[in-house]
């Protein structure tokens, strides 16, 4: 990609100054010739034919007689092909052995299934010559798995292709692979394919020649910027270090004012959270709802603070001990959010200021669980209602 950024300001710079220039004759100009395809993928679709006559390369055109072929696409490829010419490729395909055809020296009588998946790595002819073309042949060796008349094997593959592009991503495949069987089980056979192939995920890179063209535009480039460079580098550099000067003490002034701002901002924060941890929680007798003088106090001192900061929002929980029932605990919670909710609004204390939770057993403060034995002044502790900021 850096050297396409390259590539493309040389060409604005040398256009720019075509119609100045007194060496016209020695403009260079990069074209699509000078790169080639590094990397792509490719995935295709069509149709295969299978030749298990037994007969290997003998009357390898006999069609009527030995090319087993199904009326719709029955083969798909994928494969990962790179700038050294090399690709590899997974393949999966089905057919049918038809009744009639010659199968490994005798007529068949039964049709059979026939499934492969091969695998294989192959080499792109075109590479050679260090360039693309829609004229693209190849070759290439890989093993596979072929299962057919119930006989399963492993294989040893050659092929010989040729892919025509018809466009840059759009090919039509022609290939012939020859297999050869591992160990005594299955038959030596052919297999032939046509499928339209589909490139994607292109990268391409500068050939050689591009290359060379490429360093030959950037020294006329450099040539051209060093005559201008020299003439101006002063100013600019003294241009440059005004502006980023002015730049740095502007960002300094800006970040300057945003940590003061943060930090009174932080402070604020602080100070209402310790104005209302310092009026503690509002506690409930066992087995009561009911708001006791001190609790009343504490709402008192809260509301005071609600009013002293407008924009401030609670949310109000409301807890039991793990004494009784879970239904008897919620319900219980329930009545003491409620009567400490309502005790606010009586205070002057807006209600879409306000949210109330009832928690129940959920949240205890200390160990005092169902498993555990506790005195009365532990089991006090979790008989409460919380106040939580959730709007500053």
């Amino acid at each position: 990609m850096n050297h396409f950024i390259k590539v493309t300001l040389a060409l604005l710079c040398l256009i720019s100054q075509s119609s100045y220039s007194q060496d016209k004759e020695y403009e260079i100009h990069l074209t699509s010739k000078d790169s080639v395809i590094a990397r792509s993928w490719h995935i295709g679709i069509g149709y295969n034919i299978i030749d298990d006559s037994g007969d290997v390369f003998d009357e390898l055109f006999s069609v009527s007689d030995q090319w087993n072929a199904l009326p719709y696409p029955s083969r798909i490829n994928i494969g990962r092909y790179f700038k050294s010419g090399l690709g590899v490729e997974a393949i999966g395909s089905y057919n049918k052995y038809k009744v009639g055809k010659l199968i490994d020296g005798e007529i068949n009588q039964e049709e059979m299934d026939y499934y492969a998946i091969d695998s294989r790595i192959t080499y792109d002819l075109m590479k050679l010559f260090g360039r693309d073309s829609w004229f693209d042949p190849y070759i290439g060796v890989g093993l596979g798995y072929t299962s057919a008349r119930e006989e399963p094997r492993g294989t040893y593959n050659a092929v010989v292709g040729l892919r025509t592009w018809i466009t840059e991503k759009i090919a039509l495949d022609l290939n012939s692979s020859g297999k050869w069987r591992m160990g005594n089980i299955g038959t030596n056979h052919l297999q032939h394919a046509a499928s339209v192939v589909y490139r994607f995920g292109i990268e391409k890179e500068l050939s050689q020649k591009g290359e060379e063209r490429l360093a030959q535009i950037e020294a006329l480039e450099e040539a051209r910027q060093r005559k201008q460079d020299s003439l101006e580098a002063i100013n600019r550099s003294e241009e440059a270090l005004a502006q980023e000067l002015a730049r740095k003490k502007m960002l300094a002034e800006q970040k300057a004012i945003e940590e003061a701002k943060l930090a009174a901002e932080n402070a604020r924060k602080k100070r209402i959270v310790n104005e209302i941890k310092a009026l503690g929680h509002v506690y409930f007798a066992l087995n009561s709802s009911y708001l006791s003088e001190d609790s009343k106090e504490v709402l008192k001192g809260l509301s005071n603070v609600m009013k002293k900061y407008p924009q401030l929002k609670l949310e109000i929980s409301s807890h039991t001990d793990s004494r009784g029932t879970n239904e008897y605990n919620n319900w219980l919670s329930e009545r003491r959010v409620e009567r400490t909710l309502k005790y606010l609004l009586t205070l002057g204390v807006s209600k879409e200021r306000l949210q109330a939770q009832a928690k129940g057993e959920e949240e205890l403060l200390n160990e005092c669980d169902d498993t555990i034995y506790c005195d009365e002044e532990k089991h006090k502790v979790n008989r409460r209602s919380d106040f939580v900021i959730t709007k500053f």
